[in-house]
């Protein structure tokens, strides 16, 4: 059985128009000569990538690429490269090695908006696979440089990493040379008294980031395209769209039916659902179709007190700072 965690919480001559039009044409340099608004490495500023608050996943016809199945998905090659886990390189590409086609996501940030979460969970987890899911293009574009521009910070900061050379043999990442840019300070930074304390336990737990990643795609229809059945520890719905009319409640992230889909990935015994949000109606309605469903059963006060993911929620994503 798995367990729940709910929160609360003029028209012109026509002429002259064809004139501007092409002269406007002409005067657009082509696109790729334009540089873009960020650079990898950079962190990113949200102004540039500001999108409509939520998107209808029931209708929105954008195309995703997607695995027929997930054990054919490669999550080492895009998304988690120097994943701390990874301990085999592989030598041929194109292949899986031993340890890459042991690499997925075990915590899953579902609809992840800017990351903040996402990111959270990456310095509290540092033994599981964070990812991200986001529908709307610029704002996983924000989340994909917010995540690349921290891992580079982190080894700029002096943490090292597991990587690959040449001959696709281990070795440990140094502090890299050259510029290093600004970006937010994570809450579980230490400074550099407590990185020199041997005694600090929080030193080999330092964040990379390395075991973080976001994936833009639509969750209600290829979740089982990409996560393989009972492998997930956590899932996370953070302030989710409410779809106040009753014709739209169908649309909700939360229903018997996919409740059920959730109790598939996710661990027996151990998995943990995580809802928030600050609509009571919409509350109400998570504590209620959880309690009916015979999978799912509510943890104490007790238990959510002590679980670090509950604070994180609270403070970590952009519409719980603002509650």
């Amino acid at each position: 059985m798995n367990r729940i965690k709910l929160e609360s919480e003029a028209e012109g001559d026509n002429n002259d128009n064809d004139n501007d039009k092409a002269s406007a044409i002409a005067s657009t340099p082509p696109t790729d000569t334009v540089p873009p608004i960020t650079h990898e490495g950079q962190m990113p500023q949200k102004k540039f990538y500001r999108s409509r608050a939520h998107c209808n996943p029931l209708s929105f016809n954008e195309a995703f690429d997607y695995p027929p199945r997930p054990d054919l998905f490669d999550w080492t090659e895009e998304h988690y490269p120097n994943h701390p886990q990874l301990s085999d390189c592989g030598t041929d590409a194109g292949e899986f090695s031993a340890s890459s086609a042991q690499i997925h996501p075990t915590v899953l940030d579902v609809g992840c908006g800017f990351g903040g979460l996402t990111l959270a969970l990456s310095a509290l987890l540092p033994e599981e696979t964070i990812l991200g899911l986001e529908i709307r293009s610029k704002v996983t574009e924000y989340v994909r440089l917010r995540i690349l521009a921290s891992r580079k910070e982190a080894m700029g900061t002096g943490a090292s990493i597991a990587g690959c050379d040449g001959d696709g043999e281990t070795h440990d990442a140094e502090k890299e040379d050259g510029e290093t840019h600004d970006a937010e300070k994570d809450d579980t930074e230490t400074d550099a008294t407590d990185r020199d304390d041997p005694n600090d336990k929080r030193a080999s737990h330092r964040p990379t980031h390395q075991n973080a990643s976001v994936l833009r795609t639509n969750a209600m229809k290829y979740l089982p395209n990409h996560i393989p059945p009972r492998s997930l520890s956590k899932l996370f719905f953070c302030f989710p769209d409410p779809h106040f009319k009753k014709k739209n409640h169908p649309r909700r992230i939360v229903s018997t039916r996919l409740l059920t889909e959730y109790a598939h990935w996710l661990k027996p015994g151990e998995g943990k659902l995580y809802c928030i949000t600050d609509v009571r109606d919409l509350h109400e309605w998570h504590v209620e179709r959880c309690e009916e469903h015979p999978l799912f059963e509510e943890v104490t006060e007790e238990e959510m007190e002590g679980d670090e993911c509950v604070w994180a929620m609270r403070t970590e994503t952009e519409e719980g700072k603002k509650v």
